[in-house]
């Protein structure tokens, strides 16, 4: 469903991403793992088509971002860790906007609008004004609007920020639940969440993928994930990279 090659993004003469390959199917959570400014931002924004790569190719479903954009965002629902939300409007009407923008109407938009207000536990909020509601809410409206159009991808830049405790078990069980159906790829700095959500692992530095497997793949010969991941950071900064 989606696949990546050898992508490399610069921002002057900053090397953002450094030929990052990795591909993951229908059905699977990958969980892009790395410390800040590691690349996974950036590598979202080129999946969902906001940045064009400078080389390499990605691809949703098997359409290039690139070539066929269009294409390829219909299938993404993309929540950004720092979701775009108009303060002004109410959480009922921001939703509204956005399946209206995504082509739904009549019964599709009213059947969508009823289950992201269930799944994603708004009602207590739904006639707020965005402005009122707390951070944790303003992040569940986020996904919500990821998933108005009932996606086949769902791309999530640090989803479970701001989010408490109850919240964010609320949050990764949707996600689970979801990826009966659909691919899911999430970025994140904490271990925990990708022990607990992830199928796959793509772990990145400095923009370049140093570990690339399922959790018992990339621990090894470690007793736990966070002494694997600490290890291949180290390997790698050992390394001059």
């Amino acid at each position: 469903m989606v696949e990546v090659r050898s992508v490399c993004m610069n921002f002057g003469r900053t090397e953002a991403l450094k030929d990052v390959s990795f591909r993951t199917e229908k059905g699977q959570i990958l969980g892009l793992l790395g410390p800040n400014g590691a690349g996974k931002t950036t590598l979202m924004r080129i999946l969902t088509g906001y940045f064009y790569p400078m080389k390499g190719t990605a691809k949703i479903n098997g359409h290039d971002v690139t070539q066929e954009p269009l294409a390829s965002r219909k299938l993404i629902g993309y929540m950004p860790e720092a979701v775009p939300l108009y303060d002004d409007m109410l959480v009922d009407e921001y939703l509204i906007f956005i399946g209206k923008a995504r082509g739904l109407s009549g019964d599709a938009l009213t059947g969508r609008l009823r289950w992201v207000k269930e799944n994603c536990g708004l009602a207590a909020v739904w006639k707020h004004a965005i402005s009122e509601i707390s951070k944790g809410y303003r992040q569940r409206v986020g996904l919500a609007q990821a998933l108005i159009h009932d996606p086949e991808i769902l791309i999530l830049d640090e989803p479970m920020t701001g989010l408490d405790p109850l919240q964010i078990i609320g949050i990764r069980k949707l996600v689970k639940d979801l990826a009966r159906n659909k691919t899911v790829i999430f970025s994140t700095h904490i271990l925990q969440e990708v022990e607990v959500l992830a199928d796959r692992i793509v772990i990145l530095n400095d923009g370049r993928v140093i570990a690339d497997g399922t959790r018992e793949e990339i621990k090894g010969q470690e007793p736990s994930l966070e002494e694997a991941f600490i290890r291949l950071l180290t390997r790698d900064i050992e390394k001059g990279k």
